[in-house]
């Protein structure tokens, strides 16, 4: 039987927000681009994750959500960024990356906005940090730049 993909997928503020947050107190992990196959939860970490603390806990670990999920899943968050403990820079990129391939621009906007902080933050105190955005302020942005001429 196939699995139907959705596509009605929407960056998720609380997500974002929660990530930046992370950053800012160094709770990351610098690893590889390849890595998060190996650093990610495993579904048995999810779930127990998800028992002690709740579905809006676990979804401030992801950047995405998918609106045809309901509401109480796991399939309603995508796009995970860290462990439950520290973001890491390989979700980071790989959601950048695989957000960019399905065509999903709030969540790569945001992926790579996170992206920027993390380089940032690695080149040390007083070189080019990226300014602090809320979601708010993303969100009225691009809806700007979508009518640009």
């Amino acid at each position: 039987m196939l699995r139907r993909v959705s596509n009605d997928r929407q960056a998720q503020p609380d997500g974002y927000e929660y990530a930046q947050e992370l950053i800012d107190r160094g709770k990351v992990i610098a690893d590889d681009r390849d890595a998060w196959s190996e650093h990610q939860p495993t579904a048995e970490q999810e779930n127990e994750f998800i028992e002690a603390r709740g579905y809006p806990a676990f979804g401030k670990w992801h950047l995405g959500i998918d609106t045809d999920a309901a509401e109480d899943t796991k399939a309603r968050y995508t796009f995970p960024y860290g462990d439950f403990r520290n973001a890491h820079r390989c979700a980071i990129l790989a959601a950048e990356s695989r957000a960019g391939q399905y065509k999903h621009e709030d969540i790569r906007r945001a992926a790579d906005q996170l992206h920027g902080m993390l380089e940032d933050a690695a080149a040390g105190p007083g070189k080019c940090r990226a300014p602090r955005i809320s979601w708010r302020r993303t969100k009225r942005l691009v809806t700007m730049l979508r009518f640009w001429p």
